[in-house]
C-alpha cells in the first residue's frame, strides 16, 4: 500500500541512514510523524487531505517502516529522540525547508517534542498526539501505568528477550496492540496493516522499535532532565505554539490532565480530547484533519 497522488516516494540519504518518504501538495511544509508499531501510512486517511493546503511530508522513523535500521550501542544513542529530531531536521534541509510545522503521533509525537527543544528555529508550530511527556510518565509511574503501559517496561528488557518474544508471531502482537489500544469497534484499514505487519515483521524491526525504547528509559530521560534543570529559570521547554490531541476513550484521557501537564513543558498551548482511543488519524481522521488544518494555518 502506498498513499496515493499527489505523493511521491523517495529514499533520501539523511546521514547514517536513509529514509522512505512520501511527500505531496503544495504550500507550507508540514510534517507528520508516525507512532509504534505503524509506519507513515498511519496517516493515509489524513495526508491526501492536508496536501490540498501544504507540503505534507510522512516519512517512516529510522528503526521502522522501509527506513534504515541502523546498529545501536550500549548507550542506545541511535535511537535517541535526539537522533531521531535531527534526522528530521536534515530530511526537510534535503526537501529546501529550514523551517516547517510538524505533528506527531505516539512515538512520532516524542520526536516532535525533542524537535521543539533542541531545533526551536526550524520548528513553526507542533502538534502532538495523544501523550504525555516522556519524563512526567516515567517519574509518576504506578501500578495503573505500568499495566496500560505494560510494553514501555517489556519492550525494555536487555538481552533480545522481547526481540524473541515478539518475533514468535510478530503479526499477532502488533494487530493485538491496535485493538488493546484502539476504542471499542475501531476500523483499520486491512491494506494498512498488511504494511505494518509486513514492515515490523523482519527481525532488524522488531530489534530497533526495542532500541527506541530502551534510548526513552535512559538517555532521552537524561536529556530531558538535562532540559528541565535548564529551563527552570526560563520557565518553558517547548517556545513555538503547541496543539495536544488526545483521544477520550484512551489511556492518556484517564490518566492524566493532558492540557494542564504539557503547560509545564510549553509556553502556549491548545488542546482538546476527540472521540477516540489512541490511533486519533485513523479512528477520527475528520477531526484531526479540521484540528490540524486550523492550527497550522493560523500563522
Amino acid at each position: 500500500m502506498k498513499l496515493p497522488e499527489p505523493f511521491q516516494y523517495q529514499q533520501i540519504d539523511v546521514g547514517d541512514v536513509t529514509m522512505n518518504v512520501a511527500h505531496g501538495g503544495s504550500g507550507r511544509p508540514l510534517l507528520l510523524l508516525h507512532g509504534y508499531p505503524q509506519t507513515h501510512l498511519m496517516w493515509h486517511k489524513v495526508a491526501p487531505a492536508l496536501a490540498r493546503d501544504f507540503h505534507v511530508i510522512c516519512p517512516d522513523l529510522r528503526g521502522y517502516g522501509d527506513s534504515s535500521k541502523p546498529d545501536s550501542g550500549p548507550d542506545h544513542y541511535a535511537y535517541s529522540k535526539r537522533q531521531m529530531a535531527a534526522d528530521m531536521v536534515a530530511l526537510m534541509q534535503s526537501l529546501g525547508y529550514r523551517e516547517f510545522s510538524v505533528a506527531g503521533h505516539d512515538r512520532g509525537a516524542r520526536v516532535t517534542h525533542r524537535l521543539c527543544l533542541d531545533h526551536p528555529a526550524a520548528v513553526e508550530r507542533a502538534c502532538v498526539m495523544d501523550i504525555a511527556p516522556t519524563l512526567h510518565m516515567f517519574e509518576h509511574t504506578d501500578q495503573a501505568f505500568a499495566t496500560g503501559y505494560y510494553h514501555w517496561f517489556f519492550l525494555i528488557q536487555p538481552d533480545g528477550l522481547p526481540e524473541h518474544m515478539i518475533g514468535q508471531d510478530p503479526g499477532y502482537y502488533l494487530r493485538e496492540k491496535l485493538r488493546r489500544w484502539s476504542a471499542p469497534g475501531a476500523q483499520f484499514e486491512p491494506e494498512a496493516v498488511a504494511d505494518y505487519v509486513r514492515c515490523f515483521s523482519a527481525p532488524e524491526a522488531i530489534h530497533a522499535s526495542c532500541e527506541d525504547y530502551r534510548a526513552a528509559a535512559t538517555i532521552d530521560l537524561d536529556h530531558d532532565r538535562a532540559d528541565r534543570d535548564r529551563d527552570r529559570d526560563r520557565g518553558h521547554g517547548v517556545e513555538c505554539p503547541l496543539l495536544v490531541l488526545w483521544g477520550s476513550k484512551g489511556f492518556v484521557n484517564r490518566t492524566y490532565d493532558v492540557q494542564t501537564v504539557w503547560q509545564d513543558y510549553a509556553r502556549e498551548v491548545e488542546g482538546e480530547a476527540l472521540a477516540c482511543g489512541h490511533f486519533l488519524p485513523e479512528e477520527a481522521p475528520e477531526a484531526v484533519i479540521t484540528r490540524l488544518r486550523r492550527f497550522f494555518k493560523a500563522h
